[in-house]
């Protein structure tokens, strides 16, 4: 807020400390006279008109947030938020924001190197790699691994260099068939596969087992905004206009419209929550499937009981957490109950889930609800969203191998050599057969943005350029095809990797990828079945103004040439011509009127930050002019529901019991995924692994909160006491350093007495 009286004014925070904001970076977008400034881009601090940026799209989650990336001397400097009318409007979070440091990171892989007999790497020039990686693949049956965080063109790229039938899309056998299922839930439709806008314009929303705040940030936002909507309807009919923030919340006296929430654990979210219920995923699925019966008979219901306690008293005792092996779990019937009243009083009523607690009977069960609210002719939206930027792309692109079965294809001789893009097969496979399958294999090569323990395995690796060094397309939760452009250049041997494998292909005298430029690429994609849109996503490369112009990367306010290479040389370098996209590396070409998917900044004379955004828009939070970027390439089945109800049948099943505490997936907004912790930003605000128990388990155990608590196999922990964790269980982090990215169904865990707690996290922003 702004404190203080006249000209002595302070702008800030009423008490120290970190500010406790998935979205504190905003203050420093919002802020026209650059109050509010950012600890990364300070360090090395560039005048904001002297970035040179293209329109791009985030890589941190499964939503699709357009984004803004700015660049100086080869570094990738900030990243701002690029406004979208039907995905990310005017805002963007943190992991979006401060999540892209890996681009300048220590763990780049900057050089190609092949691996010696004593175990270093040594380097490769470009060409010799590209021999090498044609080598590789010949001689014997190639494997390819491909990547939910790699583009669509570069999966694509090895999907033909190996064979669809030796080409996995790079998920984990669960993750794969997740995926799966989300996919097959939206092409059969019955529901409207919500953006971010109609998830605001909603009138009641039932989150079902996915922690969106942690898993898809701005998903989270959007629901607060629907939460809050109600307030504004009665200010209408009031008479009071929507401006006026303080008569519209005085008048509403907190009303909202409701927001209902079944998770594995208290979500960030249950300060607007009309009701919150905590269990483990089958319990939460049997909820689901209950709910459904209840608004439609024809819809199956679950096998258990529901329970009448309140505020997660399902959870409360053995056999909701599965501990009892009954195959039938329970459920809170009070939660349920309040969830029909709501769901079927709305009119545009909307169903959240996702892949985050690793249950397809989750899914089937946020499907038949929405399809049930359907049939009573409700207008509902099924948001269901995956895990990684291109999560949804992968699933359309398919292969014809799953990860196990790659990886036993070569532990039995079957397959020689293996390929793998952009992942780190440590975090999605079972280390044994793993570690079995690698010791197999002929030849090991990696393509990766980043030095991940796989590619410390390999022994040809070649560098990958990240999201802002190459062009591509992403596909988000909704099925939107969104293009990113290469910002700048990258340096030395780095390349796109479908560069790397088209090149790759010419030297094994291949004609069957011989791609030069991305456009080609594109092309490929849509020649793909359900992909047959991508080529529309965006302009080609030849794209122009009226008067022959390219877009120039950099504001008419840039400092110039000159000064961009003044510390290397006082002579002025003629700008590479980019042949592969519409933008020009400086100042010079058109800096208006281009199509909303290639407008590179929002700048106009007279505003030098994103306050010039309505410069650029039909109306004020309206669509870009000449339309928002991307195209949706999810075409849902014609159906009019009356067989929806014969879909999923199976009621869930409890899990049988085990050894220890049943473990519940978790995820924390900075650190889970893996792009945001390798930024340095991101990983400084980070906690550490973290054990989540109920207070009577962390005493039934002897552990204390802060202390450490240790498992066989799965490593060392911070315990944190959670009271609204369903007892019986117990929540790991997934995903950050030192911690665990695949959980078994139980475990044991005990005191560790050898356990120190990481240093507290540091600022990220400062005013």
């Amino acid at each position: 807020d702004a404190f203080g009286s006249r000209s002595r004014m302070y702008f800030g925070r009423q008490e120290d400390g970190v500010l406790e904001s998935e979205f504190a970076g905003n203050l420093v977008e919002v802020c026209p006279t650059g109050v509010f400034t950012d600890k990364p881009l300070s360090a090395t601090y560039t005048r904001k008109w002297d970035l040179q940026s293209a329109p791009s799209v985030c890589p941190g989650c499964a939503v699709g947030c357009n984004t803004l990336p700015g660049e100086r001397y080869g570094q990738l400097k900030r990243v701002h938020n690029r406004y979208h009318s039907e995905v990310n409007s005017y805002f963007l979070c943190d992991r979006g924001r401060f999540g892209s440091g890996f681009v300048n990171g220590e763990t780049r892989l900057r050089r190609a190197g092949l691996k010696a007999a004593d175990g270093l790497f040594e380097e490769l020039q470009p060409a010799a790699a590209t021999a090498r990686l044609a080598e590789a693949l010949s001689g014997g049956e190639a494997l390819g691994i491909g990547s939910p965080r790699a583009s669509l063109e570069s999966n694509l790229a090895l999907k033909q260099l190996v064979g669809a039938e030796n080409f996995c899309p790079g998920f984990s056998d669960q993750e794969a068939q997740l995926n799966e299922a989300m996919l097959a839930i939206y092409q059969s439709g019955g529901a409207r596969i919500p953006s971010l806008t109609e998830v605001e314009a909603s009138d009641a929303a039932l989150i079902l087992g996915e922690d969106v705040l942690n898993t898809a940030p701005r998903v989270a936002l959007a629901l607060r905004q629907m939460v809050r909507n109600r307030s504004l309807d009665m200010a209408s009919g009031a008479g009071i206009p929507q401006w006026q923030d303080a008569g519209v919340r005085g008048h509403a006296q907190h009303a909202r419209n409701p927001l209902l929430i079944a998770g594995l654990a208290p979500s960030g979210l249950r300060d607007i929550a009309a009701a919150a219920w905590q269990a483990p995923p089958e319990s939460l699925a049997a909820a689901g499937f209950a709910i459904a019966h209840a608004i439609d008979g024809r819809y199956a219901a679950p096998e258990g009981k529901g329970d009448g306690g309140e505020g997660g008293g399902a959870a409360a005792d053995a056999s909701s957490a599965g501990a009892a092996g009954n195959g039938r779990p329970s459920w809170d019937a009070a939660f349920v109950s309040q969830a029909v009243a709501a769901l079927s009083h709305a009119q545009k009523p909307l169903i959240v889930s996702g892949a985050a607690s690793g249950s397809a009977e989750l899914l089937q069960a946020a499907a038949n609800i929405a399809w049930a609210l359907n049939g009573q002719g409700k207008d509902c939206a099924l948001l269901l969203t995956g895990a990684e930027a291109n999560s949804m792309g992968a699933a359309l692109l398919g292969g014809g191998l799953s990860l196990q079965g790659a990886l036993a294809r070569l532990a039995s001789g079957e397959a020689s050599s293996l390929l793998v893009l952009e992942n780190d097969l440590f975090r999605r496979a079972d280390a044994a057969l793993l570690e079995e399958a690698l010791g197999k294999a002929r030849s090991l090569a990696v393509l990766d943005v980043l030095e991940t323990p796989t590619a410390q395995r390999a022994s040809l690796v070649l560098p990958a350029a990240s999201y802002a060094e190459s062009t591509g397309t992403f596909v988000n939760y909704e099925g939107r095809a969104q293009r990113f452009y290469q910002v700048f250049e990258p340096a030395g041997a780095v390349a796109p990797a479908w560069r790397w494998l088209a090149d790759a292909a010419i030297a094994a005298g291949r004609n069957d990828l011989r791609w030069r430029q991305v456009d080609e690429a594109v092309q490929a994609c849509a020649a793909i079945p359900g992909l047959e849109g991508v080529a529309q996503a965006s302009p080609s490369a030849g794209h122009r103004n009226g008067v022959g112009q390219r877009i120039a990367r950099m504001t008419h306010r840039a400092s110039g040439r000159t000064a961009q290479s003044a510390h290397l040389s006082v002579h002025e370098p003629k700008p590479k011509v980019d042949e592969e996209t519409p933008f020009s590396y400086s100042m010079e070409g058109a800096a208006a009127g281009q199509p909303a998917a290639l407008i590179p900044y929002f700048w106009s004379p007279g505003w030098n930050s994103n306050q010039s955004l309505f410069k650029f828009q039909q109306e004020v939070a309206g669509p870009l002019a000449g339309g928002d970027a991307g195209i949706r390439l999810i075409k849902p089945q014609a159906s009019d529901g009356a067989e929806q109800h014969q879909r999923f049948r199976q009621p869930p099943k409890s899990v049988p019991a085990g050894e220890g505490l049943r473990l519940l997936p978790l995820h924390r907004a900075f650190g889970s995924d893996e792009l945001s912790g390798h930024s340095p930003p991101i990983a400084e605000r980070g906690a550490g692994p973290e054990l989540l128990l109920h207070p009577e388990d962390a005493a039934a155990l002897g552990l204390e909160e802060g202390k450490g608590a240790r498992s066989e196999g799965l490593g060392s922990f911070a315990v944190r006491i959670e009271p609204g964790l369903p007892q019986g269980c117990a929540g790991l982090v997934l995903g950050l350093p030192d911690g665990p990215c695949r959980l078994p169904a139980f475990a044991a865990f005990a005191p560790d007495p050898q356990f120190r707690p990481k240093r507290p996290p540091s600022l990220i922003a400062r005013g």
